[in-house]
């Protein structure tokens, strides 16, 4: 390893599971407290849906290990030659996931593709949270701040 990759390989081991465990804490916490008024703490459920959502494509980018054949084998699936060469695209798309042997059995986990849709829309309700809490607290300074100003001009 090069000078500047090992520092940062030992520092994204020791913040990744860190910032894992701030996220979770700070979640929690503001699931109790009302956080979830303020914009700012939708980063925190945010974050942990991105681990989560990289976690899951993760598990289904390396289903099909180094050898599909020998993985096919392991599983008891048949590894057909013919329907691999016609469908060749299928193993290296991004969406959805699939690496199959044949066409009735595929390596990638049942869960993955449903938990990556699920993490894209929750981090779209996370995003929606977000401005509403902005806009939320943006309405509550403006009136506030009118009835101030209304209140401040009378007491003379």
């Amino acid at each position: 390893m090069n000078a500047i990759l090992e520092p940062a390989l030992v520092m994204g081991l020791v913040l990744l599971p860190a910032l894992l465990v701030v996220s979770l804490w700070k979640t929690a916490r503001g699931v109790r407290t009302r956080g979830w008024a303020r914009p700012g703490w939708w980063v925190f459920p945010a974050t942990l849906l991105v681990v989560l959502g990289c976690g899951a494509w993760f598990s289904g980018i390396t289903a099909g290990g180094l050898d599909i054949r020998e993985t096919c084998a392991e599983h008891g699936a048949v590894y057909d030659d013919a329907y691999r060469a016609e469908h060749w695209r299928e193993p290296g798309r991004w969406f959805p996931l699939h690496n199959r042997c044949n066409a009735d059995a595929d390596m990638v986990p049942s869960f993955v593709n449903p938990t990556l849709v699920t993490v894209a829309l929750l981090l779209l309700v996370c995003a929606a949270g977000a401005v509403k809490a902005s806009v939320n607290r943006r309405r509550r300074e403006s009136v506030g701040g009118k009835a101030g100003a209304v209140s401040g001009t009378s007491t003379l």
